[in-house]
């Protein structure tokens, strides 16, 4: 605390001020001195005696000291102020819209603070600007991505019941055809619009969650044992194992559904050729960890870092032919993260990993069991 204190401009200044006057008095001192050595000279005799009767040697010693502390006081903070010079055009690159040009921090004083702290508010500048325009082209990109999701599937609706308007089929059995694609195609647009909706509505700042004390392996049990219609269908069974079984959580159990509901059935999806879904809970620190995997396709490493982004689809073609829209792990992701949790995946040859992360509710803390 005491060098930060004497390493201030305040004490800079002030060091710089005692210094120009030392350095003023001494030089006076030493003119002084060198005046009477040669006062006595004939030749210079005539002027030095005149201004020491006429002014007096102590005025002519203010006046010249006085000038003296000038040009020390000016050499001696020459650094200070070319600092502060450096700062001020390092603000006016800035201002001009460099926003990679950084000051130096030469110092550890107030002026080197203003340096670092103007290229830290630069850096949170430039990574507000670059998140704005990356905010700008997933907006374009959603708008882009619904038009032609919603615009595919009418296409086709429009397409068949034009088809039969125009009684342009062959027999009953062409009709009920093109009903049943024209069926098919409706469906995955109204699902499509849910998805929209289900993403839209979900809570933000000002809107509370209900949260309970949830025991999270009778909540996953229960959870699978409604999938069995689809895991049936499917032809999948779903396994549900927990090395602790009396784990609990603190959650909205109506949003925490629609997390592992749209995870359950990514893993259905696109897991159909393993026949499996493995759900693991466990316990990592304070945390409940719940794996769950499917053993279908692995997920190219290079969509691994994006597959949580809005209306992103790893592979679109078989995203396409599955029904995916892009939306459901980015709402799992949003409900995991108001949870004050954490979503990954990882994905490799045999299996591919959906894992989430909870905080555990801490022993004896109340709470109505859900």
């Amino acid at each position: 605390m005491k060098n930060k204190f004497i390493h201030t401009v305040r004490w800079q200044f002030i060091f710089v001020f005692i210094l120009s006057i030392v350095f003023a008095a001494g030089t006076v001192l030493l003119a002084y001195r060198i005046v009477k050595s040669v006062i006595g000279l004939s030749y210079y005799s005539g002027p030095l005696r005149w201004v020491v009767n006429n002014i007096g040697s102590t005025p002519v010693m203010v006046v010249v000291g006085g000038g003296l502390f000038l040009v020390y006081f000016f050499m001696f903070s020459r650094k200070i102020i070319g600092y502060l010079e450096e700062i001020t055009q390092g603000v006016q690159e800035i201002a001009k819209g460099n926003l990679d040009y950084e000051i130096a921090a030469r110092s550890s004083d107030e002026l080197g603070e203003v340096a670092e702290t103007i290229n830290v508010m630069t850096r949170k500048l430039k990574k507000s600007i670059e998140e704005e325009r990356k905010a700008e082209r997933t907006k374009n990109e959603l708008i882009t991505g619904v038009s032609h999701d919603l615009r595919t599937p009418l296409t086709s609706i429009l397409g068949y019941l034009e088809l039969i308007e125009t009684d342009r089929y062959k027999d009953e059995v062409e009709l009920r055809y093109y009903t049943r694609i024209a069926f098919e195609k409706t469906k995955n647009l109204n699902k499509l619009i849910d998805y929209l909706f289900e993403y839209t509505s979900l809570p933000g700042e000002g809107i509370e969650l209900q949260m309970k004390r949830v025991n999270i392996y009778g909540f996953l049990k229960q959870l699978a044992e409604e999938f069995v219609p689809i895991l049936t269908k499917a032809g999948m069974t779903c396994r549900v194992t927990a090395e602790d079984d009396t784990l609990y959580i603190r959650a909205d159990g109506s949003q925490l559904v629609r997390a592992y509901e749209n995870l359950i059935s990514n893993a259905v999806r696109y897991g159909s050729e393993g026949k499996i879904v493995d759900i693991r809970i466990s316990r990592s620190g304070q945390e409940a960890v719940v794996e769950i995997v499917n053993y279908g396709a692995p997920i190219p490493e290079s969509d691994l870092p994006y597959i949580f982004e809005r209306f992103y689809r790893a592979e679109k073609s078989r995203s396409a032919r599955t029904g995916g829209t892009g939306l459901g792990l980015a709402i799992a992701k949003s409900i995991i993260e108001m949870h004050g949790g954490k979503i990954a995946a990882r994905s490799q040859r045999k299996q591919t990993v959906f894992e989430t992360r909870l905080p555990l509710q801490p022993p004896g803390q109340p709470g109505t069991d859900s």
